[in-house]
C-alpha cells in the first residue's frame, strides 16, 4: 500500500489544525484504524503532539494485546472509553480518498497532496525517527530500493538499537548500503539539528520525521515531511516523487 499511517496523520493534521487539539485526547477509531499495525498506531499516536494533543489513544484491541505478550511489565486491564463519552469534536474521514500527503515548510498543518510538488528538487532525505524509524518503515524502504540506486544523499537512521540488529539480521541494512543510503546510529540525529544530517541553509530535505519548523534542522533549510514510502521513492529520483508510481503496492 503506498497511501501509510504518516500519510493519515499529516491529512488528519491538515484539517484539525496545528492547535486543533490543544490540551485535549485525541481517540482515534475506525475500519482503517483497526487494520493498522502496531508500528502504524504509533505513528499515528506519535503525531498526535502535532496537533497539540495531551496524548494520542488508538483503543486497545486483539492486535495491542498480541504485541504486549512478553513486553507488558505487569498485569493489566484496558483502558476503554465509556459507551456514553461526550467529546468535543468529532472528525470523519475515508481512508480511501486520502493520496500520498506532504507537509510543507515551515508548519505541520501546512500539507498537500503529492501531486501538487512533484519535481521539487532535494538535497536530502532523512528516514527515520521516534516517527518512522521502525523495523517496518525500514523494511519498505528496502523493498522500494532494492536494485536501485539514489540519486540524492539519503540518510536512515533506526529509532532503537532493537531495530537495527533486526534490520541488519534481516538484510534490509545491506540492501540500503548497496542502493547508495547512509546508516546512522540509532537516536534522533538530524530531526532536531543534533549531528548526521544537519542540513545547510538553502538546502532541501524530505523527512520522515515529525516537525518541519524553520531552523529544525540547522539553519535557513527548507524541510517537507512524508511517509517513508514517498521519501524512498523521492531519494531515487532527487526530488519530490510519488510512490505510486512505482507500482510496488496492492
Amino acid at each position: 500500500k503506498s497511501v501509510s499511517a504518516k500519510d493519515m496523520t499529516l491529512f488528519i493534521i491538515k484539517n484539525v489544525g496545528a492547535d486543533g487539539a490543544n490540551y485535549k485526547a485525541l481517540e482515534y477509531y475506525g475500519s482503517a484504524i483497526s487494520e493498522l499495525s502496531m508500528a502504524e498506531r504509533m505513528t499515528f499516536c506519535n503525531m498526535s503532539i502535532e496537533m497539540g494533543a495531551k496524548t494520542g489513544i488508538v483503543p486497545a484491541d486483539a492486535k495491542t494485546l498480541e504485541y504486549l505478550k512478553g513486553r507488558a511489565r505487569d498485569k493489566f486491564e484496558p483502558v476503554y472509553a465509556d459507551k456514553d463519552a461526550k467529546y468535543c469534536e468529532e472528525y470523519n474521514f475515508d481512508a480511501g480518498d486520502i493520496e500520498p500527503q506532504i507537509a510543507k515548510p515551515h508548519e505541520v498543518d501546512n500539507v498537500s497532496g503529492v501531486g501538487t510538488l512533484l519535481g521539487t528538487p532535494l538535497d536530502q532525505v532523512f528516514i527515520g525517527s521516534c516517527t518512522n524509524g521502525r523495523f517496518e518503515d525500514l523494511e519498505i524502504v528496502a523493498k522500494i530500493l532494492a536494485g536501485k540506486k539514489v540519486k540524492v544523499r539519503t540518510i536512515v537512521l533506526p529509532a532503537s538499537r532493537s531495530v537495527l540488529i533486526k534490520a541488519t539480521e534481516s538484510g534490509i541494512i545491506s540492501t540500503l548500503l548497496k542502493a547508495g543510503a547512509i546508516i546512522a546510529p540509532p537516536g534522533c540525529g538530524p530531526c532536531l539539528g543534533a549531528h548526521m544530517g544537519v542540513i545547510c541553509e538553502g538546502e532541501t530535505c524530505l523527512s520522515t520525521s515529525n516537525r518541519n519548523f524553520k531552523g529544525r534542522m540547522g539553519a535557513g533549510g527548507l524541510i517537507y515531511l512524508s511517509s517513508p514510502e514517498t521519501a524512498a521513492a523521492s531519494a531515487l529520483k532527487g526530488e519530490i516523487a510519488d510512490p505510486r508510481e512505482l507500482h510496488l503496492f496492492s
